[in-house]
């Protein structure tokens, strides 16, 4: 009877906990705060945040580049590179490592370690591990991974074909002349 029982060192007024689907208890998962340097982030949300965050902050730049031209790409520049850090030090969270290894964002194709290290099951020292990734999010990594090298293919093919109609187009206009 010294040992004091299960029951009588249960909270009696904490919130029922109760495992999920995955057998984890719903407490010990967390949810992703994109605007904030703590927490964690999988992978594929790591993309499919990355790719679209990076896409509406240019596109907010861009539109509001056509009324001041100049003005607008000085901003538009640091908060996408706070954007992709702000992730960058939550996708290091994921694996246990500082977020002062997301300074490699900065290297050209190291970069890339954050899309193939995995994250670390169950808590870590940076909190719980995150939700489970719904369908929306596994579609977009997806759509990432196949668009967005297949697009930049065609651009490589395209660029430099529309270059050459363009000389042949001002060699005609400059012929008919």
């Amino acid at each position: 009877m010294n040992e004091p029982s299960a029951i009588a060192n249960q909270n009696p007024y904490s919130a029922p906990r109760a495992e999920n689907l995955l057998g984890a208890v719903q407490d010990e998962l967390q949810k992703v705060k994109v605007f904030s340097i703590s927490g964690r982030i999988g992978r594929a949300r790591y993309v499919v945040y990355l790719v679209g965050l990076s896409l509406v902050i240019i596109g907010v730049g861009f539109l509001l580049s056509l009324s001041k031209p100049g003005a607008v790409m000085i901003p538009t520049y640091v908060a996408l590179l706070l954007m992709q850090f702000m992730l960058a030090i939550q996708r290091c969270h994921d694996f246990n490592t500082s977020g002062w290894l997301s300074i490699l964002i900065l290297v050209p194709l190291v970069n890339f370690i954050f899309l193939f290290i995995p994250g670390t099951d169950g808590t870590n020292r940076w909190g719980s591990k995150t939700t489970p990734n719904s369908i929306a999010i596994l579609v977009g990594a997806w759509i990432c991974a196949l668009i967005i090298p297949l697009a930049g293919i065609l651009a490589a093919i395209a660029i430099p074909q529309y270059q050459k109609y363009a000389e042949r187009a001002k060699a005609a206009q400059a012929r008919s002349r």
